[in-house]
């Protein structure tokens, strides 16, 4: 599977050259994650006999595909993913629905508006996710690699930050 993610990645990393439209991402992808999840964890689900966030039961498989996809990026994910489905619960728990809605929707518009700035002012060029609907696990997966090159955690990985770099 990590073949498969360096592939995914480094055609993803094609669509994202322009370093503010990198920046556009790593706001506007963590937004839209936490828009979309927000709502789900309005309703509970029994799973085996225990009830549970239908949150967790999207976010559960996006997380695991994410650490077979590349352990390291995957566990950062991880606990991103955790921090943000316990600051949904926390939304949820002390907001009526209409107001958890309210939120869900204002940043997802705000988080696509984010990434579609960056598409068309930046980068101009239309987004990944168009082209291939796989980006739409790939884009976080991006973010957090682009930090890690970003510090020298992953050499290995380069070839999404510089174009021509040795894919190795």
């Amino acid at each position: 599977m990590h073949d498969f993610f360096r592939h995914q990645l480094e055609i993803y990393a094609g669509y994202h050259r322009d370093e503010r439209n990198s920046v556009t991402h790593v706001f506007g992808i963590p937004i839209i994650f936490f828009a979309i999840i927000l709502p789900l964890g309005l309703w509970q689900v029994t799973v085996f006999g225990v009830s549970v966030s239908a949150a967790l039961i999207l976010v559960v498989p996006v997380v695991i595909v994410w650490i077979l996809f590349d352990a390291a990026i995957g566990l950062v994910l991880l606990a991103v993913a955790i921090l943000l489905v316990l600051l949904a619960m926390a939304i949820v728990d002390h907001a009526s629905s209409l107001a958890v809605w309210s939120i869900a929707v204002g940043l997802f518009l705000i988080g696509w508006a984010l990434q579609l700035l960056g598409h068309a002012v930046f980068e101009h060029r239309k987004p990944a996710l168009l082209a291939n609907p796989m980006h739409l696990l790939i884009g976080p997966m991006f973010v957090v690699a682009k930090l890690f090159v970003a510090r020298g955690l992953r050499r290995d990985l380069a070839f999404i930050a510089q174009p021509g770099a040795e894919q190795g």
